[in-house]
This record gives C-alpha cells, structure tokens and sequence, in this order.
C-alpha cells in the first residue's frame, strides 16, 4: 500500500516571504498543523504550529520580557525547518508511519524531484490503519 492513495495532494501552502501572522491564521482557518513551504512549486521547507508558538511565545509567559515583534513582521524563512523529512508518492505507508513515529514528526511531504505533490499526516495513517483493518475484518467473518 503505497503513499499517494493516502496522501491530501495539492496541500495548503506557505512562501518563505509570508508572515507567520499569515502562517498561523492559514492553519486556523483550514484546521492544519504543518504547512509545506514552496517557492514556485518547489519545496524549501516546512513550519509547523509548533514552530510558530515557539516563535512568538505569549507576552503572558514572562512580563518582564521586552517587547516581541509583532508577528506580521516575521517571516516564515525565519522560523521554518529546512532539513526536510520527505517521502516519494510511491513509498509505502509502512515506512511512512516508521519515519513520522522515528523522528517524532506529524506529517510528511510528499515530493516527486524537488516538486511537492501533496502531503501525509497522522490522520492519513489512521484512515489507512481504520481501512486495513476494515479488510482484514471482512475476511475473518467469512
């Protein structure tokens, strides 16, 4: 069972030069938690909501902090990963789901070259899990 029957293609994605203000309200308005950045249609890195919390902690944590940046005003290059756990369309979820748990990582962009064709999280693991499991079912109760 390979990746791309699982994978969301055509993800939701950032450029390097977007705000993290912009980051953070993409991730909100569509419910993600990882968002690939491109530039043109290649692949230069990814943040994650993590990323973005830990960019721009709460003024509330530390009142003695000096004053943070507003988030409009950094950019995503800043704080994005750019050592790229990524995987082919033609892997297997297996090897998929040993790499995301290994590196302790929520999803994985799907790459063809350097060419970013869509994008596996947890999620996708699970519907696949839930399907394998749905078959294997069908085929003890016979």
């Amino acid at each position: 069972m390979n990746v791309e029957k699982w994978m969301k293609k055509n993800p939701r994605t950032i450029k390097p030069l977007d705000s993290i203000e912009h980051a953070r309200q993409l991730m909100q308005e569509h419910r993600i938690n990882q968002l690939p950045v491109v530039r043109g249609n290649e692949i230069v890195g990814i943040v994650t909501d993590r990323d973005l919390r830990d960019a721009y902690p709460s003024v509330f944590a530390d009142p003695l902090r000096k004053p943070v940046p507003n988030p409009h005003d950094i950019k995503v290059e800043s704080v994005m990963t750019t050592n790229i756990l990524s995987i082919a369309p033609e892997d297997g979820v297996i090897a998929a789901a040993s790499l995301m748990r290994r590196e302790r990582v929520g999803a994985l962009p799907i790459v063809k070259g350097k060419q970013l064709v869509g994008i596996l999280t947890r999620s996708d693991l699970l519907d696949a899990l839930i399907a394998l499991g749905a078959l294997v079912e069908a085929k003890t109760t016979k």
